[in-house]
């Protein structure tokens, strides 16, 4: 018991003292990247402030959440520690904190992004810090840090050794030009992964180095207008439209075709992919579950042939048979994805976005 004792206040001196010398900058100094729009009312968040009083309060208060964003900077410090606050302090019964309310860190090596550590959130503050690494070799490193997926952040400040460098990347990776947009759900905005990087739009990022904008509101990816209006006002390479879990039939046939011809008219050749709704596992056994999923993926094939039959061009629908594996194993709750199926899905839509974006 005592040499128990004694090896915690050991491990605790240690923490403080990496802790102390450690010297803080805001992360205001450093480009943040997945953002649709510079125009928002604070740092760290996903929409633009001129939708407050347009788009319905769900999707504005889910366009705080951090899904997708991410900071990139350049240090030689052995240490790399955090300091940040959140906006809310969520908690879920299927989701871990990390995931919710932490951040991810990725080194570059030899052009390829590696998982280096996470930030893990105090979980009954709102206020929070963490050590996410230490005893590291000195020489310059290129970091890529990944926000919380289901909170939002007030501030953030990245510590590192107090003689250490730390400055703004002059290098484009994840390339910005022509970014991937993708719209969707909770499943799109990260729902249920571990941690901010195992989203699959992250993943995706990682494998293309390019830059992906995390359109995705948990319950509320119900093809409003607004959102394909500022969707078609940025100049992508790819549009993913992964909305189906969160609509009905009746908007599918009323919606789906206006919402299609907003971004056409602004972005007539960039290529769109249409998912279909996931067969849920839950399904399997839900029998009221899976007549919906029936009936909404065919009345996506409707609307898709429609658009086909007048001549629309660069469009694709996406088959979801296989999407996370045959298994079942690849959700936390019959619905949304665990780490294994976020990878699955990743490695599923790899070959449909490879078409149009070879990766860097």
């Amino acid at each position: 018991m005592k040499n128990k004792f004694l090896l915690l206040i050991c491990a605790l001196v240690a923490y403080l003292s990496i802790n102390a010398q450690l010297a803080y900058y805001d992360g205001s100094q450093f480009p943040l990247f997945g953002k649709i729009s510079e125009q928002t009312e604070t740092r760290y968040e996903r929409l633009p402030a001129f939708l407050k009083t347009v788009t319905r309060p769900p999707v504005w208060e889910l366009g705080k959440n951090t899904a997708g964003l991410y900071l990139r900077f350049v240090s030689n410090s052995a240490s790399i520690g955090l300091k940040w606050t959140l906006t809310e302090n969520r908690n879920m019964n299927h989701m871990t904190p990390t995931g919710i309310k932490g951040f991810d860190l990725y080194c570059l090596q030899n052009d390829k992004w590696e998982f280096v550590n996470s930030a893990r959130p105090n979980s009954n503050n709102k206020d929070n810090s963490a050590i996410i690494i230490s005893n590291m070799t000195n020489d310059e490193k290129e970091f890529l840090l990944y926000f919380p997926l289901y909170d939002g952040v007030e501030s953030l400040q990245v510590g590192i050794d107090s003689t250490a460098t730390i400055s703004q990347s002059q290098k484009q990776l994840p390339k910005t030009e022509k970014p991937v947009i993708c719209y969707g759900t909770s499943i799109l905005q990260g729902g249920c992964a571990s941690r901010p990087g195992m989203a699959h739009t992250n993943i995706l990022s990682r494998w293309f180095n390019r830059e992906f904008i995390n359109l995705g509101f948990s319950g509320n990816g119900q093809l409003d207008y607004e959102i394909a209006e500022i969707i078609a006002g940025h100049d992508a390479s790819l549009i993913i439209l992964d909305f189906m879990p969160n609509v009905n039939v009746e908007q599918i046939e009323q919606k789906m075709k206006n919402f299609y011809d907003i971004i056409r008219k602004k972005s007539p050749q960039v290529p769109i992919l249409f998912i279909e709704n996931p067969v849920f596992p839950q399904a399997k056994f839900d029998g009221y579950m899976q007549k919906a999923v029936t009936a909404k993926n065919e009345a996506l094939h409707k609307v898709f042939n429609n658009l086909l039959a007048s001549g629309e061009k660069n469009i694709q629908l996406v088959s979801s048979a296989g999407m996370i594996g045959v298994d079942d194993e690849a959700t936390v709750d019959g619905i949304h994805f665990t780490d294994l199926g976020f990878m699955r899905y990743a490695e599923y839509l790899y070959p449909y976005i490879q078409k149009y974006l070879e990766p860097i």
